[in-house]
């Protein structure tokens, strides 16, 4: 199990989305396109070649060109993806974390969403600024019988770069106990790369109120490899040479995306292997 995370975690940084990707790189560059979407559920992507009060004519990216009436047209905005071997690649909802851990990339000011961690941890983010956001959740599985026995955290992040292809980022996940006793992690994180695929690096003081700090690294990567399907890896090493490693998938749509994956740790004895199951809705 162990080699097949450390498989999987390889092929996530190192593929490339498509034939054409890996011969030629410039082709995945983050491009704009327009998004058509008919009545009928019909969904296409390309560029409008010219439109009036009554029709629109489109130009998808394989090069056929449609004529809708607006009476028929359920919607049509610009969005930033790549396009790869001609297919254009709308981005990801969630593209702000990997399975749990923040990338460098922030929320929109008035972006929000709302997630559950493995069913037991709903959180929530809203972006305050464009660079700047918070956050926070409660497990389901505390204080069923005592309010006051329920923990709750925070997830502020403040974005320090913002680049084309990457970008920086400071944030903290601290946990409050109404015993008093607390703790979290601070961290400063960077992702470099594009909507099509993206490394992930960050580093981070992990803390506790009653006092005891120790470092931690964490290393993920993303590839995206179909119109509405990502690969993604995460993992984290601590001081002393513990952690988890992680692998898996993201299916996603225009605001829903679904993670499974499987997560086993690092310098343990016993093996064994627990699987990620997330879910996020995005408001816009």
């Amino acid at each position: 199990m162990t080699r097949l995370i450390a498989m999987l975690s390889v092929f996530v940084l190192l593929s490339q989305p498509g034939r054409a990707v890996a011969q030629a790189p410039e082709a995945a560059a983050t491009v704009t396109r327009s998004e058509l979407v008919l009545r009928d559920g019909s969904r296409l992507f390309g560029v409008i070649v010219s439109q009036d009060d009554t029709e629109v004519v489109f130009r998808t990216e394989a090069g056929a060109t449609v004529t809708a009436n607006r009476v028929e047209i359920a919607s049509l905005r610009e969005m930033t993806g790549v396009v790869v071997d001609g297919e254009f690649f709308p981005p990801d909802p969630n593209a702000t974390r990997l399975f749990f851990g923040p990338t460098g990339r922030s929320l929109a000011k008035g972006q929000a969403y709302f997630g559950v961690y493995e069913f037991v941890m709903p959180f929530v983010q809203v972006g305050v600024t464009d660079r700047l956001s918070i956050g926070g959740g409660t497990p389901l599985v505390f204080g069923l019988g005592n309010e006051g026995d329920r923990p709750f955290w925070i997830t502020p992040k403040l974005q320090l770069l913002n680049r084309s292809r990457t970008q920086v980022a400071v944030g903290t996940f601290h946990v409050f106990n109404p015993h008093g006793e607390g703790g979290g992690v601070g961290y400063v994180v960077g992702t470099h790369g594009d909507t099509g695929g993206s490394v992930t690096v960050g580093a981070g003081l992990a803390y506790g109120t009653e006092g005891g700090r120790s470092g931690v690294l964490m290393i993920g990567g993303e590839r995206q490899v179909r119109r509405s399907l990502k690969l993604i890896t995460e993992s984290y090493v601590w001081k002393g040479g513990d952690g988890m490693a992680s692998a898996g998938i993201r299916f996603f749509g225009d605001r829903l995306s679904a993670d499974l994956a499987i997560a086993i740790p690092i310098g343990s004895e016993d093996l064994f292997a627990f699987p990620m199951i997330n879910f996020v809705y995005m408001f816009k």
